[in-house]
C-alpha cells in the first residue's frame, strides 16, 4: 500500500470518527437538555403542593422556560458562528446543568420561577449549536435519518425523565430529580476531547458586516421558519407536556403507570423520528412532515378517548410516532433552508422564536383542562395544531440534499 493510499484511509477513518462523535455530542446534548425540562412535567403536582401554588402556576414555569429559549439561541448561536460550534456547546451544557441543580435547592416559588427562566436560556442555546455541529459533519445521503436520530434525543430525554420519576421520585422526592439533572455537565469533557470543529463553519466564516447583511437579506426566509417552528412547537408541547397530568388527574393513574405509559409513548416518538427521517431522504422533507401530521389527526381519538389502558397505550404510541415523526425531519429541513454563514444562529433562533410564540400552550391547556377537562382541552388543541402545521409545511420551501458550505437553492 502506498503512503498516499494509507494517508487517505487514515483520513477516512478520522472523518468517520468525527462524524460519529459530533452526532453523539449533538444527540446527548439534546437528550440531557430534554431530561432537565421534562422532569418538571412529571412532578408538577408535587412542586405545586410544596410551594402552596396551583397547578397552572407551576405550569407557568414551563412557559417561562420556553419563553426564554430565544435568548439562549441568540447568545450561543452568535458565539457558534463567530468562534465555532464546540466551545459554545460546551459552555451551554455546563450552564443549563448548573441551573438544573440549583432548581432543586429552590426555597420558594419566586426563586424556582427565576431559575426556570435561566434554565430556558441554556435550553434555547443547545439545539441550534448541537444540530449545526452534527448535521454539518454527517454525509448528505444520510442527513434525514440522522436528523431523526438527533431530534429524538428529545424523546429519549423524556423517557429518562419518566424512568427517574419511576425510580428516584418515590424514595427521594422531586428535588432529587433536579440534582440528577446536573450530570450533563460531564458531556462537555467528551466534546472537548473527541469532537473536531465543523469544516463547514471554517469554509463559511465571514466578517460581522457581511454577516448582518446576510441576516437582512434572508429576513423573509427567517419569518417562514418562525411560523413553521411555531406550529411544530404547538404540536409537540400540546401533545406532550400535560400528558402525565392528564394520565394522573383525568384518568387516575398512579406514578408507576403514568411513567410506563409515557415511556411507551416516547418509544413511539423515537421510532417515528427515525422512520420519517429516513422517509424524508427518499421522498422529500415536506412530504414526510405532512404525512406525519395528517396521520396524527387520525390518532387523536385513540390517544385521548380510549376506554381501556391497552388502547390508551396504543394511542399514546401512535400519536407520538406521528408528532415526533414530523419533528424528526426538522433538524435537516431547517438547517438546509439556512444560509451557511448563519447556520449556528439562524435555524436555532427561528426554532426558539417559534417556541416563544407557542409557549402559551403549556399554560392554556391546564387552564382549559381545569375549567372543562384535560380530554377536551388536549384533544381540540391537538386537532387544530396538527391541521395548521400540515398547511404551513405545504406552503413552504424545501432544499433537500443541499451541500453545506453552498448557499441554499432558490425556490
Amino acid at each position: 500500500m502506498s503512503e498516499e493510499t494509507a494517508g487517505l484511509l487514515t483520513q477516512s477513518v478520522t472523518d468517520r470518527a468525527n462524524q460519529r462523535n459530533a452526532l453523539i455530542a449533538g444527540f446527548l446534548g439534546w437528550t440531557l437538555d430534554a431530561f432537565d425540562f421534562f422532569v418538571l412535567t412529571y412532578v408538577l403536582n408535587d412542586v405545586a403542593r410544596d410551594f402552596h401554588r396551583s397547578r397552572p402556576d407551576i405550569a407557568l414555569t414551563l412557559t417561562a422556560s420556553l419563553a426564554m429559549r430565544p435568548v439562549g439561541a441568540i447568545i450561543f448561536g452568535l458565539l457558534a458562528d463567530r468562534y465555532g460550534r464546540r466551545l459554545p456547546l460546551m459552555l451551554d451544557v455546563v450552564f443549563y446543568s448548573i441551573i438544573e441543580v440549583l432548581s432543586g435547592f429552590a426555597t420558594s416559588y419566586r426563586v424556582f420561577f427565576f431559575l426556570r427562566l435561566l434554565y430556558g436560556i441554556g435550553m434555547g442555546g443547545e439545539w441550534g449549536v448541537g444540530a449545526s455541529l452534527a448535521l454539518e459533519s454527517v454525509p448528505i445521503r444520510w442527513r434525514g435519518i440522522f436528523s431523526g436520530l438527533l431530534q429524538e434525543g428529545y424523546a429519549l430525554g423524556n423517557i429518562l425523565a419518566a424512568v427517574a420519576y419511576f425510580t428516584i421520585f418515590p424514595r427521594f422526592g422531586w428535588r432529587a430529580l433536579f440534582f440528577v439533572g446536573g450530570l450533563p455537565a460531564l458531556l462537555s469533557l467528551f466534546i472537548r476531547a473527541k469532537v473536531r470543529e465543523s469544516e463547514a463553519w471554517h469554509s463559511m466564516r465571514t466578517d460581522w458586516g457581511t454577516y448582518w447583511a446576510i441576516v437582512r437579506r434572508n429576513a423573509r426566509r427567517f419569518m417562514y421558519l418562525v411560523l413553521l417552528m411555531t406550529m411544530m412547537n404547538f404540536m409537540s408541547h400540546g401533545t406532550q407536556d400535560l400528558y402525565p397530568t392528564f394520565l394522573s388527574k383525568q384518568r387516575g393513574y398512579g406514578p408507576h403507570a403514568t411513567a410506563i405509559i409515557s415511556i411507551i409513548a416516547m418509544i413511539g416518538a423515537i421510532s417515528g423520528g427515525l422512520a420519517f427521517g429516513a422517509y424524508s431522504d427518499r421522498k422529500g422533507r415536506r412530504r414526510a412532515m405532512i404525512t406525519a401530521a395528517l396521520l396524527g389527526l387520525v390518532a387523536i381519538p385513540l390517544w385521548i378517548l380510549s376506554p381501556t389502558t391497552a388502547l390508551l397505550v396504543a394511542g399514546g404510541f401512535a400519536m407520538q410516532f406521528m408528532v415526533q415523526g414530523a419533528w424528526g425531519v426538522i433538524p435537516a429541513h431547517i438547517n438546509e433552508l439556512s444560509p451557511g454563514e448563519l447556520r449556528g444562529f439562524f435555524p436555532g433562533f427561528a426554532y426558539q422564536i417559534g417556541v416563544l410564540c407557542a409557549s402559551t400552550i403549556s399554560y392554556v391547556e391546564p387552564l382549559l383542562g381545569e375549567r372543562f377537562s384535560y380530554t377536551h382541552s388536549m384533544g381540540i388543541l391537538a386537532a387544530a395544531v396538527l391541521s395548521l402545521a400540515a398547511l404551513v409545511v405545504y406552503s413552504g420551501p424545501e432544499a433537500k440534499g443541499i451541500h453545506f458550505g453552498a448557499p441554499p437553492r432558490n425556490d
